[in-house]
């Protein structure tokens, strides 16, 4: 592959189904290779499974987007840059140790395993509803958005009376169809409520997790209100869309290989393991390992230095043969737990249990009580949405 090929990037992908062709041939060829990105920032790409772990291992990295070397797609002013406040995915230790440390008891495996049965009961009325409409039915709508929008605001203690609110902009943040203006307003109007949100909770604290948030940083003095505002903002993005995604593409996925759904309506005991490839298959954020170095660091052979950026595409990782025999078949008793989806390391996802579990239940439930769902237009002709490395469909029509 020649360095004008390796400099086009990001990939485009051809199908919802596969990651971009480049990624095996930079694996096989130039597994660490150099990109210039459209801020015309230089960056190292990372293809191999065991380089990205490496990466994401190490203590010499930083996410830190405000660094020079930092692997930025598109140019951000200095002036923007400085009035962005930094959220925890995009945090160091020991700043980002204190903020996960808030979070993780709301998301341990015990935890959520007390919020099944209410996702259950989501999902239920959801496919409730789908059985009851006439003709096609866009899965998005229907069950892909309004499962984890439902699951993360109860989750955060949202008012049931603010329910129609909280979804209206969260669906505006995350679909194509919405005006880059409207999308902006809904951010803001979403921020605001946020704000208020928060000040109603530290007057009177109730049982959900923005509550006990406000409760515990009263003994840690972790987080300013603003960065309480930002958390909720962290955890409503990080909750609903790669989740919402991952819904959708997991169905097109489970319908495109009726061996493997067979295999797991036959036997939902094997749901998880079936989930944890699916993650595998579609690694719905691929980009959100970038990172910059803090020291010079050798990986692969390659020498890669302080201040300079990195990229570990995770769904090249997850297709690595290295790894994983014939990557590229979806196969449910593959049992592989050691895929990056979730990345590696001190960033690893915090809600991977919760994303898991609603994933199991919906597609455990899904296929029950549809057994014959079936895709209503082609894999080809499905409309697909690719943002640097965030990927999932705009519109899934299937007949019930």
């Amino acid at each position: 592959m020649t360095d004008s090929q390796i400099g086009a990037f990001p990939y485009p992908r051809t199908c919802p189904l596969q990651p971009p062709k480049e990624y095996s041939s930079l694996r096989a060829e130039q597994p660490i290779s150099k990109i210039t990105l459209a801020s015309g920032r230089t960056a190292w790409l990372l293809t191999r499974h065991e380089h990205i772990r490496q990466l994401l291992a190490s203590p010499d990295v930083s996410s830190n987007m405000a660094h020079p070397g930092y692997p930025l797609h598109f140019d951000i002013p200095a002036e923007v840059m400085e009035q962005m406040r930094p959220v925890m995915l995009a945090m160091d230790p020991p700043v980002h140790t204190a903020q996960r440390r808030m979070v993780i008891p709301e998301f341990t495996v015990k935890r959520v395993l007390q919020l099944r049965p209410r996702i259950q009961e989501i999902v239920d009325e959801c496919v409730t509803a789908m059985l009851a409409a006439e003709g096609p039915v866009d899965l998005v709508e229907a069950l892909a958005l309004p499962v984890p929008s439902l699951a993360i605001s109860e989750l955060l203690g949202v008012p049931y009376a603010d329910r129609a609110f909280f979804q209206d902009c969260s669906k505006k943040i995350v679909s194509i169809d919405t005006d880059p203006q409207e999308r902006n307003q809904a951010h803001q109007d979403l921020q605001a409520y946020f704000a208020e949100l928060i000040t109603a909770k530290e007057a009177d604290p109730g049982d959900d997790l923005l509550s006990r948030l406000v409760v515990k940083n009263r003994e840690t003095g972790t987080l300013d209100h603003d960065g309480l505002v930002g958390m909720a903002n962290v955890l409503l993005v990080g909750g609903f869309e790669t989740t919402a995604n991952m819904i959708s593409l997991g169905v097109v996925g489970l319908l495109e290989n009726p061996d493997q759904l067979a295999k797991l309506t036959a036997d939902p005991a094997l749901a998880p393991q079936a989930v944890d490839e699916l993650l595998r298959y579609f690694s719905i954020a691929d980009q959100v390992t970038s990172r910059v170095m803090t020291a010079d660091i050798e990986i692969g052979g390659v020498l890669i230095r302080a201040g300079e950026g990195v990229i570990g595409l995770s769904a090249s990782g997850n297709f690595d043969e290295a790894v994983y025999s014939d990557p590229d078949r979806l196969d449910i008793d593959r049992g592989g737990k050691h895929h990056l989806a979730f990345g590696h390391g001190i960033h690893q996802c915090i809600g991977q249990n919760l994303a898991k579990m609603e994933l199991e239940v919906v597609f455990t439930t899904l296929f029950a009580r549809i057994p014959g769902l079936k895709l209503a237009a082609p894999v080809a002709e499905l409309p697909f949405k690719d943002s640097m490395g965030v990927y999932g469909l705009h519109k899934l029509p299937v007949t019930c």
